[in-house]
């Protein structure tokens, strides 16, 4: 394979090589032959008759008129020439922007960097295992050429699969139809590194021993779920006790109360204060009633705010990552739909569908500004008219809030339902750190 690759390699160069060469030559014959017609075709040649037939001529004032005008045709000739010699300065620079483009085209080979990294979808087929070929690579369709598809149909992988070669391998490395690997951290991790969707994979999931059936609705959204629910190998908490002490202890943990139905979460959204924390049957009353049916709650936690949703008849898909935490199981045990994406993926929604969407902490200055005005479109492009994004608690700088975050949800083109700031008063002030909830509403027209 390497051998080959260098063969490649040479053969690109050398055509490279003989493009350019090519160019180079064809330019100097060009510009060869338009100064070689301009010399016995111009204007000058008249200067040279003249000067012949002025050997004949016997009257001086004739000469002296002929010499004007030879003096001002060589004027003019100089003129041309120069003007001549400028397009061909021109023609050069051309050429060599030209040979310049080819260059790009056809590959800069870098002598140093044998094994470029792949660039292309095409690319990542190279050098891998059957196994992700077959997951990730095209498949003809058995019926033959379909108008709306092509001949051939792609399964769906994340662009920064391109750059995790090495991992995707790893992944993909199981025996067919037989247990997959629990590598739920690493494959979380792929996802975070851009290879979202990961591919398809043919093996089984392990299952948890001794399983038991959920505890069934309504009871089930404020319920603990049997510890014989999940498995507990990828946690650092072996059983749900653990996660509910964990809040008592040292350490940073993503939503390090959640597990706890008992406490805080309990109490969530119940209550608006009239200031950062709206309550849901105060959002619920902006909108006439039973219009608010189906949303979204992006990175939300253990399932709470659907949970409190799903009371009021509102259907709410929870997106949520497993940071060290069984947080998708979880939501899933209190009988709500978990989906387990980062905030990279583009919401897997039809546009103009969803009746509100909300998020609390996730959507913050943590995010590069350009990804987080991508992802507020994308917010606005799922949201049917008259819908409502509830941003609850976006966290920032205080010199971010007007300067940056007002201007961007402006320009994606939100209507101010309501607007609360407040000065996060936990660590210094001198920090100038700052929440603000909003209730935004996509136009309707």
């Amino acid at each position: 394979m390497g051998s080959d690759y260098e063969e490649t390699m040479s053969k690109k160069h050398c055509q490279h090589t003989t493009i350019k060469s090519k160019l180079i030559i064809l330019f100097l014959i060009v510009s060869t032959n338009l100064l070689t017609i301009y010399i016995f075709t111009g204007p000058h040649t008249n200067f040279q008759q003249t000067q012949l037939s002025t050997q004949y001529s016997p009257d001086p004032t004739d000469l002296v008129v002929k010499l004007n005008a030879t003096r001002d045709e060589l004027v003019m000739t100089r003129k041309q020439i120069s003007g001549l010699r400028k397009e061909l300065y021109s023609a050069h620079s051309l050429t060599e922007e030209l040979i310049n483009q080819l260059t790009r085209l056809t590959g800069n080979i870098d002598q140093s960097n044998p094994n470029p990294k792949p660039t292309t979808y095409d690319d990542l087929l190279d050098d891998v295992s059957d196994e992700t070929k077959l997951a990730i690579g095209p498949h003809k369709l058995p019926l033959g050429h379909n108008p709306k598809m092509g001949d051939e149909i792609y399964f769906s992988v994340g662009g920064g699969c391109l750059n995790q070669k090495q991992d995707l391998e790893t992944y993909m490395s199981y025996e067919i139809g037989q247990e997959c690997p629990w590598d739920d951290v690493f494959a979380q991790t792929l996802m975070l590194k851009g290879c979202e969707p990961l591919p398809k994979r043919r093996c089984h999931p392990k299952s948890p021993a001794n399983y038991v059936e959920p505890t069934p609705l309504p009871d089930s959204l404020w319920a603990t779920p049997p510890d014989s629910s999940i498995i507990w190998d990828p946690y650092t908490c072996k059983n749900y006790t653990c996660l509910k002490e964990r809040q008592k202890g040292p350490g940073v943990y993503d939503c390090k109360d959640c597990f706890d139905l008992d406490g805080r979460e309990k109490t969530r959204w119940l209550h608006d204060n009239g200031a950062l924390d709206y309550g849901i049957d105060q959002v619920l009353e902006m909108k006439p009633k039973g219009t608010i049916r189906i949303g979204l709650d992006i990175g939300g936690g253990a399932g709470s705010f659907a949970a409190r949703m799903k009371e009021r008849n509102v259907t709410i898909v929870t997106t949520s990552m497993n940071f060290d935490g069984p947080f998708n199981s979880f939501i899933a045990s209190r009988g709500l739909l978990s989906m387990h994406v980062s905030i990279s993926q583009r919401l897997p929604f039809f546009e103009n569908t969803l009746d509100i969407v909300h998020s609390m902490h996730v959507l913050s200055n943590w995010i590069p500004d350009t990804m987080l005005e991508f992802t507020l479109y994308d917010v606005y492009r799922v949201l049917r008219p008259g819908g409502i994004f509830w941003l609850d608690r976006f966290f920032c700088i205080g010199s971010q809030l007007n300067a940056t975050y007002v201007p961007m949800i402006e320009r994606v083109g939100f209507r101010k339902l309501r607007w609360n700031t407040g000065m996060k008063l936990d660590r210094s002030v001198d920090k100038n750190e700052w929440y603000f909830s909003a209730l935004l509403e996509k136009p309707m027209t």
